[in-house]
């Protein structure tokens, strides 16, 4: 048998490790400016790119896999009635029209003026101009949402569902330019639906371990490839394997089992953003030009349209800023335009300007999206409809003495605990849909609602009932969130919360949380316990010693 060379690292091309060391430092100073680290990472792209580097093969092979795995994550949480909502394609369609027309009418009216490569500019281009910029990020919601627990909100989910909707027509759009269709075999797709509970007893069997790992890589992949191999886009047959899977007990575990590799490929897809523009000062400043005049107005039309469609103010507020960006599918659309010469290849620079000066913008404005809803809420509410979309009402608290927000399975098995222990004056609240759903049906008293949202505590009953809240979100600032509110509100309750950190408990306890439990630090201590209540009959305690 032939021996393996070992592994020559003074072989490694130092153009492969360069880009992750500038996102790794851009990153770090992004969050140390209390920003999110894409912002850095975006930033690495453009510098790269002003030192001379251009887009590797290596790079987009790890930009196109981070792609892959999130529309397979989404997938795992999205069903099908979130897409045929008439909030979600009504308001995708009409944004659409309404952005298309309004961009091209901004792009004709500077044409006339005969300014730089905007002259002579027809209505064709100008239209397909307009069509690239109307579509909103899907990596980007994704990550805002996700970092804030609110992928099962109902402004994420709207807000996720409608970008799905987009990307089906972005496919649409290349399978007609390409001018041809899918094969034949695209047909033979349909045998999906009745393999679902092959697939779905395979996940079962699989259990927890690297299994479900390689079941989570292997499944995308599959999935990208089979519809490559029809004619269709790869990236929707990994959206659709998601969606296939959606709904099992175990999907949520298998997207946290994707996590981290989704989040370090990723890094990939923003640095190929920033590297793909061309940067000169007439490409940068109609790259301005656009996000100046065209951002404000998509993300309003966003906002005008969900409130027309019964969404509350807040959960268009929060929905909109999500969606207040350009996409990466306006960089495809843009290229397609260019290799069929409908557009000239400076756009592309211009588009993929854009895009990365929209995240640029986007990334703080989500960062303070809470606030900035607190500060205007007022004003917004006048554009609320008197009824409601179904999971966006405000709903009460009863008799409930003892609330748990965030019902997974911390929140779960503290609800047990106590409902156990002292009855049934226990309400859980949760933000995601699924699991509300899940808990009724075992006979839990589960509400759906935000707590993190103003209103939400602004209009709550206060029956004067309820003694106690424990906050039992996964995420530090959610728990933060619902701790500040409560004393913003004036409620008067004994406020307990876990924590990971030992910095997240300063902050909780500044927020006038009572009990805060380090998750981690207690784990052992609560297992000893356990054990000792448990085993103490077995054990023969030594005699007290003499002097």
């Amino acid at each position: 048998m032939q021996d393996l060379a070992p592994l020559d690292l003074a072989a490694v091309d130092i153009m492969h490790v360069l880009p992750l060391g500038v996102a790794f430092v851009l990153g770090m100073a992004a969050k140390a400016a209390h920003l999110p680290p894409l912002i850095g990472f975006l930033a690495a792209g453009f510098l790269l790119g002003a030192l001379g580097m251009q887009n590797t093969t290596t790079l987009q092979h790890i930009a196109d896999l981070g792609v892959t795995l999130l529309l397979f994550t989404i997938g795992l949480k999205l069903h099908v009635k979130d897409l045929i909502a008439p909030v979600v394609w009504a308001t995708a369609s009409v944004h659409m029209a309404l952005t298309t027309l309004v961009v091209a009418v901004v792009v004709s009216g500077l044409a006339m003026l005969g300014i730089g490569m905007l002259a002579g500019i027809d209505t064709p281009t100008a239209l397909l101009i307009g069509f690239a910029l109307s579509f909103s990020s899907t990596v980007f919601a994704v990550k805002v949402f996700e970092s804030r627990g609110e992928m099962g909100a109902i402004h994420g989910r709207v807000a996720i569902a409608l970008l799905i909707v987009q990307d089906i027509f972005a496919v649409i759009f290349i399978a007609v330019s390409a001018g041809k269709m899918p094969s034949v075999w695209a047909l033979a797709l349909l045998a999906l639906i009745p393999a679902r509970p092959l697939l779905l007893a395979l996940l079962d069997r699989v259990g927890h371990g690297e299994l479900l790992v390689l079941l989570g890589w292997a499944t995308p992949l599959a999935g990208a490839a089979l519809f490559e191999l029809v004619g269709i886009k790869a990236d929707l047959g990994a959206l659709v394997l998601g969606i296939v899977l959606a709904g099992h007990p175990k999907t949520n575990e298998l997207a946290k089992s994707l996590l981290s590799f989704k989040d370090l490929f990723l890094i990939g897809f923003f640095l190929s953003i920033g590297l793909s523009g061309e940067l000169s000062w007439q490409t940068l400043w109609i790259a301005l030009l656009l996000v100046v005049l065209i951002l404000p107005l998509k993300a309003a039309m966003y906002f005008l349209l969900m409130t027309r469609q019964r969404m509350r103010a807040r959960s268009a507020t929060l929905a909109s800023m999500g969606l207040t960006n350009f996409s990466e599918f306006g960089l495809i659309v843009g290229a397609v335009g260019v290799s069929h010469a409908w557009l000239d290849a400076q756009w592309l620079s211009v588009i993929a300007l854009a895009l990365a000066i929209s995240f640029l913008v986007a990334a703080p404005l989500n960062a303070l999206s809470r606030q900035m809803y607190a500060r205007w809420r007022h004003e917004l509410h006048r554009f609320q409809t008197r009824s409601r979309l179904p999971g966006d009402e405000v709903i009460r608290a009863g008799k409930a003495q003892v609330i748990v927000f965030g019902m997974g399975r911390v929140g779960t098995g503290a609800y047990d605990y106590l409902r156990e222990r002292w009855g049934d004056v226990v309400l859980g609240i949760d933000i995601n849909e699924d699991y509300v759903e899940r808990h009724r049906a075992a006979g839990r008293n589960v509400a759906h609602g935000d707590a993190t949202d103003a209103d939400f505590w602004a209009r709550a009953e206060r029956s004067g009932h309820v003694r106690l809240a424990l906050l039992a979100f996964t995420d530090h600032e959610s728990n933060l969130a619902v701790a500040e509110l409560l004393q913003e509100q004036g409620f008067d309750l004994e406020l307990a919360s876990i924590a990971h950190y030992t910095d997240h408990e300063a902050t909780l306890h500044e927020a006038g949380v009572h009990s805060v439990y380090n998750f981690y630090a207690s784990a052992g201590e609560s297992f000893a316990e356990h054990i000792a209540d448990d085993f103490e009959h077995l054990i023969e305690k030594p005699a007290a010693a003499t002097v």
